[in-house]
């Protein structure tokens, strides 16, 4: 039995705690919820008894707040824990309990949005939380449906077709779990400036890639016994490839791998799972190699 740790929300009409204790009951999972509060008192002309005060009285409206939200999604005989933290720092936080206590999911709603200069909480996750991170989207694509899962096929590297494999078994075992059909795209790019400069013939660039591709979707269909129709494999940049392949089947939680980059490097590239991000209209699920 796993364990999923659920941020409650603030606002949004509670998207992650709602939807973390119905995939914790399906996946027969424990729950721990936590609610973060914090204010600044120091600037406050008031004694230090005063200011122990205010922060109980704080903590204990959140945790009145964030009770009735789980009485109200929490399934029959669900049993939640939950945690109010007088925190500045979410991610920091979440990121050593999470090395601590070895949770199986992360769920949070999404905040997505980001800038050179600035790494929200959820980037910050993506990048240096060791579990898998579950992002709930605010707003979705209506009649949801599928699990998708989200490969790189043109890869080569041992690192890379790992978490293949692990991406592909999590989107796998979420997709018998919920009851939903599993999808599998994978998305490759032709070079532009090679493209540009005619030092490759795109359709021939693009029927190499695809012959390719298929000794390792032969190896995984065999692997985890799916169909090889289920993958799917379209040219372009990747975060358009999947944004709009997502939309086309109503995909509702994408599962992808994320590699977390750190430093300059990451606030100048990101990486793939970023920019998908930023696009997409539905769950999605960041597992780490």
């Amino acid at each position: 039995m796993g364990r999923l740790l659920i941020v409650a929300d603030d606002e949004f009409n509670g998207s992650a705690t709602r939807r973390g204790l119905e995939l914790a009951a399906k996946l027969g999972h424990e729950v721990d919820v936590v609610a973060f509060t914090y204010a600044s008192l120091k600037s406050l002309k008031v004694t230090q008894a005063k200011r122990d005060s205010l922060r109980k009285h704080l903590l204990s409206e959140r945790k009145k707040v964030v009770l009735a939200r789980i009485n109200e999604y929490r399934k029959r005989g669900q049993k939640v824990g939950l945690t109010v933290v007088w925190e500045k720092d979410l991610a920091r936080w979440l990121i050593d309990q999470c090395q601590r206590d070895g949770y199986t999911m992360v769920v949070k709603t999404g905040s997505r949005s980001a800038s050179l200069f600035y790494t929200s909480t959820d980037w910050q996750l993506l990048r240096e939380c060791p579990a898998p991170l579950l992002l709930v989207a605010r707003q979705k694509w209506h009649s949801v449906k599928p699990v998708l899962a989200t490969l790189d096929l043109s890869s080569k590297a041992p690192t890379k077709q790992a978490l293949n494999r692990k991406v592909l078994g999590e989107a796998q075992a979420l997709a018998q779990t919920l009851g939903v059909e599993l999808n599998i795209i994978a998305a490759f790019e032709v070079p532009a400036l090679l493209a540009e400069l005619d030092l490759v013939d795109p359709l021939a660039y693009a029927r190499d890639a695809k012959e390719a591709m298929k000794p390792q979707i032969r190896k995984l269909a065999k692997q985890y016994g799916i169909p090889e129709s289920t993958f799917h494999y379209k040219r372009g940049p990747v975060e358009k490839v999947i944004t709009s392949y997502a939309a086309k089947v109503r995909a509702q939680i994408v599962v992808m791998g994320t590699v977390g980059r750190k430093g300059v490097r990451a606030r100048l590239l990101g990486n793939t799972a970023e920019r998908v991000l930023q696009r997409l209209k539905t769950d999605v699920l960041a597992i780490k190699p």
